[in-house]
């Protein structure tokens, strides 16, 4: 409703033309020596106002609450003739002092200064329906506008307009305290499909089932409630629909429960939908007959992007869901994040625990590969970024999904790890590290549990996730022997259900390839074998090794070293830094002296000897 100062003087007029009517015929018949000194004073009061006949009043009503916030909410509510008048008169008793203290003398008890049941019909005359009104059946029940005391004699039970009903004709446009947390409130969009006063909606995607209902319900407004238990947050959002003229989308997360059944069954007048990841049990669905559609849980088009941050938004390689972009627009308007900020925030939280995230600063400069290999990283970089293209704009299947699966296989050291850093950075990706020691539990079940947090998280703009030693936990299913063994087993059939749903990138590295269970190998769509590199990669992985401003004696000869020792890259950044933090301590340049015994630490991990040694 228009946030507006309401207009009371028609119901007013009404309200005090019955009272008037009722005091005085009550004062007449009263056994009473006189009438009150006080109830003179407010009858006059109410006698100064204009008073015209009850049938005059009837119909000054019907005329004088036109286009009114009063009228907008019988309409709302579809309240018939009777039950107009009766919310008028009760809307102005529970507005005025003065009615409530003649109402608690027409009861008989000052107390009572709220219209009963019985006097309701003895205000209204015979041809009103009276208590019928307020009856379980009522508009003003169905739409929750009002209460009936549910103890006591029947015919003493008081009759309350809700708070939120008095607010609102008074001007006050804030939702009620009481509805469902959380409640939103959204602008439905125009669509001719837009008649439905009843529908369903599944799909994989919230924002788009809730987009699919907006677009077909009979409602420009909507209400987007959860599956809430409670029965004073459903009167709640009942009445808050009523009052602001919209429909009402209920977002379950399983079968409806019996209190949002009965709602939809008991409030007709409002338009209903309700959204579901799945179909819900028709034992579930209430009474009423119903429109099913399903909304498609494709990544977000360039229309959703646009609607969320503009037309001329850089994506940064992220891959949203419409929940997704809808949300990380929030964390930008809110936090002042640009969109890559607000991806990161949006997928923080348990992943922190299970993996660790790496923010990529390295690229190909510092990746020394052959060129067959840095082809293969290169179509990898560029399937991954035109897999939008490829699916949702030309339409070839996505099947079993848009994800991609590299297999980075060698010796450690080789540049596994570096090269899905450099992926990741050339997509503008974070990288997560799955942390094995932590994902990995002894209980059952905990594995599967950590590994969906992992996955998780990491679909939340389609993060780069990074499996080293993958062979520990994508082995081979094994022969059941034990109880151990069959559990294994149904974590290997997880994570192959997993990878294949997950739209991201996933690199698993290994060094032992001949170990990742046949399964895993048929789903690889990327595989890399790195080798160690040969001397004039070595060579590079010497130079690039020692920074700019690194003192570098002149002893040191990079092709003698690139020559003589044949080690990956990795063994080679470690020398390097070791041989720096000794000429640091010894305040000299490195030397190759320095250079050599670091080697010989590092051939000493190995597990060999050093040449020459």
């Amino acid at each position: 409703m228009k946030k507006t100062r309401s207009d009371i003087s028609p119901w007013a007029r009404f309200a005090d033309r019955v009272l008037t009517e009722a005091i005085s015929a009550s004062a007449a018949t009263s056994s009473k020596k006189g009438e009150p000194s006080r109830i003179a004073e407010l009858l006059e009061d109410l006698r100064g106002n204009p008073q015209p006949d009850l049938d005059a009043a009837r119909k000054d009503l019907q005329s004088g609450i036109q286009d009114t916030p009063f009228m907008i909410l019988a309409e709302n509510a579809g309240l018939s003739a009777e039950e107009l008048e009766t919310l008028a008169l009760c809307v102005a008793v529970e507005a005025d002092v003065r009615r409530q203290r003649l109402v608690g003398w027409l009861h008989d008890d000052p107390a009572a200064t709220r219209i009963s049941l019985d006097l309701l019909g003895r205000l209204l005359g015979k041809q009103h329906p009276g208590a019928i009104t307020v009856g379980a059946g009522s508009g003003l029940s169905r739409a929750a506008l009002l209460d009936v005391d549910s103890t006591g004699p029947w015919g003493a039970r008081a009759i309350r307009i809700e708070p939120a009903v008095m607010w609102a004709l008074a001007g006050e446009a804030r939702p009620d305290p009481e509805l469902p947390n959380p409640t939103r409130f959204e602008v439905a969009a125009e669509s001719a499909d837009a008649q439905y006063p009843l529908v369903f909606v599944t799909g994989p995607d919230r924002a788009r089932r809730r987009r699919a209902a907006g677009t077909r319900l009979a409602a420009d407004h909507v209400l987007v409630v959860p599956p809430e238990t409670l029965e004073t947050a459903w009167r709640a959002a009942v009445r808050e629909a009523t009052l602001r003229g919209a429909g009402i989308c209920i977002e379950a997360t399983d079968d409806l429960p019996a209190v949002a059944r009965h709602w939809i069954e008991h409030a007709a007048h409002i338009p209903w939908a309700v959204t579901s990841e799945h179909e819900i049990a028709i034992t579930a669905l209430p009474d009423r007959a119903w429109r099913e559609f399903h909304a498609s849980g494709d990544q977000a088009d360039d229309g959703e992007w646009s609607s969320a941050f503009g037309a001329d938004i850089d994506r940064l390689g992220h891959r949203l869901s419409p929940e997704q972009l809808e949300r990380a627009a929030e964390i930008a308007t809110r936090s002042d994040r640009d969109l890559h900020g607000a991806v990161r925030r949006l997928s923080s939280g348990p992943i922190d625990r299970l993996a660790r995230r790496v923010r990529p600063r390295r690229g190909w400069d510092d990746l020394v590969l052959d060129d067959d290999r840095r082809r293969h990283l290169e179509e990898l970089v560029a399937r991954y970024r035109n897999s939008e293209t490829v699916y949702d704009r030309w339409g070839f299947p996505s099947v079993p999904s848009s994800g991609l699966i590299a297999l980075f296989s060698g010796d450690p050291g080789t540049g596994k790890t570096l090269s899905a850093e450099v992926v990741a950075g050339e997509l503008g990706l974070d990288l997560f590290v799955v942390d094995l020691a932590t994902v990995v539990s002894k209980y059952i079940g905990e594995t599967e549990k950590n590994l969906e947090e992992v996955f998780d998280a990491a679909a939340i703009g389609n993060q780069v996730l990074f499996f080293d030693e993958a062979d520990s936990l994508f082995g081979r299913r094994t022969e059941v022997s034990d109880a151990r063994d069959r559990y294994a087993n149904l974590e290997v059939s997880y994570l192959l259900q997993r990878l294949e749903i997950f739209g991201g990138l996933v690199v698993l590295a290994t060094n032992l390839v001949s170990n990742i269970d046949p399964a895993f190998m048929r789903r690889i769509d990327v595989a890399i074998d790195y080798a160690l590199p040969e001397s004039d990669e070595r060579r590079r992985l010497w130079e690039i090794s020692f920074p700019v401003g690194a003192p570098l004696s002149d002893d040191v000869d990079l092709d003698e070293l690139a020559v003589r020792y044949k080690i990956a890259g990795g063994s080679i950044r470690k020398a390097s830094l070791y041989a720096a933090f000794l000429a640091a301590e010894d305040n000299v340049p490195i030397s190759t002296e320095l250079i050599s015994i670091a080697l010989e630490r590092e051939y000493k991990k190995l597990g060999r000897l050093r040449p020459g040694n």
